[in-house]
C-alpha cells in the first residue's frame, strides 16, 4: 500500500469521525501556524486535536495505537490535502446547498441529543446552546462535505476494463490466491404477527385513562409520564427535543401539528404503541413534545396467522408460478429487504453473496437445512433487528450457493473487479492529487519528512494484494 492510499484511509477516518461526534472546540492560547495553503493556516494545535481524536475513535473501537511523529505528520498532510481539495472545488464550482448542510448538522445533532438524554445534555457537555452549536459547526460540516464531494466527483470518473481486471489477476501468484470460503445468496419474506385484540384493547385503555387523568382530573403531564410512559423520554416528564416533523413518524407528527402549544392531543397510535402528546413549542417545521408512550405487549401475539400467512406465500411461489421476489415486495414486512425482492445483502459491503459463517445465528441454522438451490424453508420465528419488534416470521430461499474454492475469475469477477478498481482508483487519485498541489501554494513553517517514506503505524504493509 503506498503511503498515499494509507494517508487518503487516515484522512477519511478523521472526517467520518469528525463528521459524527462534533468535538467540542477548545480555548486556545498562543498557538504556531505550521502550515499555510493559499490563505489558509493550519496551527500546531489543530494538528494535535486531529491526532488526539483519530487515537480515541481507534480506541473506541478496542483497537491499541500509540501516537508517532509518522502519525502526527500522515495528519498534517492530510489537512493540507483538505485545504487542495476546497481550492479545487473553488475550481470546479462544487458546492452543498444550505438545505443539504442542515441536514446533516440536524441529523448529527438530534443522535447527540438521543445519546445524551436530552438537549440540556448536550448544552452543558459543550457549554453552550443548541442554536450555537449549531453556527460553530456549519461551515466545518460544509467544508468536509464539499471535500467528500470532490472525492466522489473524482473517483466516480475512474472505471476500469475487464482487461484490466484480468491483469490485476493475472500478476497475483498462483501460491498467493486466496481461499475464498462457502457464499450464499439468500432472499427472505418476513411477516410481524399482529397483537391479539385483548393487546390493543389493554393498551389504548390504560391510555385513555391516563390522557383523562390529565386533562380532566388535573394530573400534571410530567407525572403521569414518569409514572406510566413506557419510553425513555419517561425519566425527563416525557419531554423530547425540538425535532423536524419529518423526522417523526407520520401518525405522531399529524397528531402533534394539528394542535396548538400547550395543548394535549387524543391518544395517537403509532407502530410504537398508543401515545398521549403535548405540543410543547414549534419553530417553523421543527416541533418540541411531550408524550406519554403505552406500549401494546408484544409478547401476546397472533403466532398462527402469521405462519398461515407466510405458508400461504410459500406455496404461491412452490405450486402456482408466483415469484418470490414479487412475494417479497408485496408482503414482506422487513423494510431493508421487501423493495430488494427478498434479497439479503451484506450490511458493510453491499456484496449479495455472503460467507456463510457471517450470517446471523437464526439464519444461519435455516441455511444449513436448505440444501438445494431455489429451496424455500418453513416459517421460522426470530428476533428482528427493529427495536419496537421483538419477534416476527420469515420464510427463507437459498438462491445460490458457492463451496469454498481458490479464487479464480469465473466464480469471483465482481469481487476481483472491485479491488482492481479499488486499487486503480487510489494510484489515479493519488497522481491527480500530487497535480492539485503544485496548482495552490502550499508552505510548511516546520521541516517536514519526506511524503511517501512517512509510515503510518496503524496501517501495517498488508500481504500482496489479493481478491
Amino acid at each position: 500500500m503506498t503511503h498515499f492510499v494509507k494517508r487518503l484511509l487516515f484522512f477519511t477516518a478523521i472526517l467520518s469521525f469528525f463528521s459524527t461526534s462534533l468535538i467540542a472546540q477548545q480555548t486556545r492560547v498562543a498557538d504556531r501556524i505550521i502550515a499555510v495553503v493559499n490563505d489558509r493556516i493550519i496551527l500546531k494545535s489543530d494538528v494535535d486535536d486531529e491526532v488526539r481524536q483519530y487515537i480515541n475513535q481507534v480506541e473506541a473501537q478496542g483497537e491499541q495505537i500509540d501516537f508517532s511523529e509518522d502519525l502526527w505528520y500522515s495528519a498534517l498532510q492530510s489537512m493540507v490535502d483538505n485545504y487542495v481539495m476546497l481550492e479545487r472545488a473553488k475550481v470546479d464550482s462544487i458546492t452543498v446547498s444550505d438545505e443539504m448542510v442542515n441536514r446533516q448538522m440536524d441529523a448529527r445533532i438530534n443522535d447527540l441529543i438521543r445519546q445524551a438524554g436530552g438537549e440540556r445534555a448536550v448544552e452543558e457537555a459543550f457549554g453552550k446552546s443548541i442554536i450555537q452549536l449549531r453556527a460553530d459547526f456549519r461551515d466545518q460540516f460544509r467544508e468536509q462535505m464539499v471535500v467528500q464531494r470532490v472525492q466522489q466527483t473524482k473517483m466516480n470518473q475512474i472505471n476500469i476494463t475487464r482487461p484490466e481486471v484480468v491483469e490485476f489477476f493475472n500478476s497475483i501468484p498462483d501460491d498467493q490466491l486466496p481461499t475464498i470460503p462457502e457464499q450464499v445468496g439468500v432472499s427472505q419474506i418476513v411477516v410481524i404477527p399482529p397483537p391479539l385484540e385483548d393487546a390493543r384493547s389493554a393498551a389504548l385503555q390504560k391510555a385513555e385513562a391516563i390522557r383523562d387523568s390529565i386533562v380532566n382530573h388535573g394530573k400534571e403531564f410530567e407525572e403521569m409520564a414518569r409514572r406510566y410512559s413506557e419510553d425513555q423520554s419517561a425519566q425527563r416528564g416525557g419531554s423530547l427535543p425540538m425535532l423536524p416533523v419529518n423526522d417523526l413518524v407520520a401518525n405522531y407528527s399529524a397528531a402533534a401539528t394539528a394542535i396548538n402549544v400547550g395543548e394535549i392531543s387524543e391518544v395517537v397510535r403509532t407502530e410504537f404503541g398508543y401515545h398521549i402528546i403535548r405540543l410543547d413549542d414549534r419553530r417553523g417545521d421543527q416541533i418540541a413534545t411531550s408524550h406519554v408512550l403505552i406500549k401494546i405487549d408484544e409478547t401476546l401475539v397472533d403466532e398462527g396467522q402469521a405462519i398461515e400467512k407466510l405458508n400461504a406465500i410459500r406455496d404461491s411461489v412452490l405450486n402456482h408460478d408466483k415469484r418470490f421476489a414479487d412475494m417479497a415486495r408485496q408482503y414482506s414486512e422487513d423494510e431493508a429487504t421487501s423493495s430488494l425482492g427478498g434479497r439479503i445483502v451484506n450490511r458493510q459491503t453491499g456484496d449479495r453473496l455472503i460467507p456463510i459463517s457471517q450470517l446471523e445465528p437464526a439464519l444461519y441454522r435455516i441455511v444449513l437445512l436448505l440444501e438445494e438451490e431455489g429451496q424455500i424453508s418453513e416459517p421460522r420465528s426470530y428476533n428482528p433487528p427493529r427495536q419496537n419488534v421483538s419477534r416476527a416470521f420469515r420464510i427463507v430461499r437459498l438462491d445460490r450457493q458457492i463451496p469454498e474454492h481458490i479464487a479464480n475469475l469465473d466464480q469471483d469477477y465482481d469481487r476481483i473487479r472491485d479491488i482492481a478498481l479499488q486499487q486503480k482508483q487510489m494510484e489515479e487519485f493519488r497522481t491527480w492529487l500530487e497535480g492539485l498541489r503544485d496548482e495552490v501554494f502550499i508552505e510548511f513553517k516546520i521541516p517536514m519528512p519526506d511524503v511517501d517514506g512517512l509510515t503510518d503505524p496503524l496501517m501495517q504493509e498488508p500481504e500482496p494484494a489479493t481478491p
